[in-house]
């Protein structure tokens, strides 16, 4: 079966990004990373990108007038690499519907939480503000509502009464650097349908 091509999108370090590029490395993964962008040019992805020979393209959201056309030239893009997925990994620039809708059931996102507890910003805070027990990330589809799709894949991890943030989001990122590489390819293998809310990957 033809592996899937994947465009990802990031902000920042890329150590999402880093182990979907490790993943794909396997010539058995149904997903292979034809291209990576960013909106910022000193995105440390860039360079996790260049060193594994891997395309990438920059789009300073600063230099378009609005949202749409930001998007409209990341989606021109990624259709011109032929990427049939697109994976968000530390992207740190709200969607717009149209580009949501675009890649509608093709397009993922990890999440520091165990959605649909503490969406948006911060989520390591919220679950410690809350003082819940238990913590986590979720692999989902990405839809207009901010956190909100089925859910392929979630790991926990337990929150230590010595957690800080950044104590609770190491252990997290551990886990997340797990799962997503598992959920994208249950995506790219054909793996997952849709019922309602739920992501059947059984």
């Amino acid at each position: 079966m033809a592996r899937k091509r994947v465009g990802v999108l990031i902000s920042g370090s890329g150590s999402n990004l880093q182990a979907l590029i490790d993943a794909a490395s396997d010539p058995a993964y149904p997903a292979e990373i034809a291209l990576v962008v960013s909106n910022k040019a000193d995105a440390f992805g860039l360079q996790r990108a260049a060193k594994a020979g891997i395309a990438t393209q920059v789009f300073d959201h600063k230099a378009y007038p609005d949202r749409e056309s930001f998007d409209a030239a990341m989606d021109a893009a990624l259709r011109a690499a032929g990427c049939e997925i697109v994976c968000l990994a530390g992207f740190m620039r709200i969607l717009s519907r149209g580009f949501v809708e675009g890649w509608a059931g093709r397009m993922l996102n990890i999440h520091p939480s165990l959605l649909p507890s503490f969406k948006g910003l911060h989520p390591q805070r919220q679950a410690l503000e809350a003082g819940v027990k238990v913590a986590g990330c979720t692999v989902h589809l990405v839809t207009p509502d901010l956190d909100d799709g089925p859910i392929l894949e979630q790991a926990t991890v337990p929150v230590l009464d010595s957690d800080d943030e950044a104590a609770l989001s190491a252990r997290i990122l551990e886990q997340e650097h797990r799962i997503y590489p598992k959920g994208l390819a249950l995506l790219a293998g054909g793996a997952v349908r849709i019922e309602g809310r739920r992501a059947l990957t059984g």
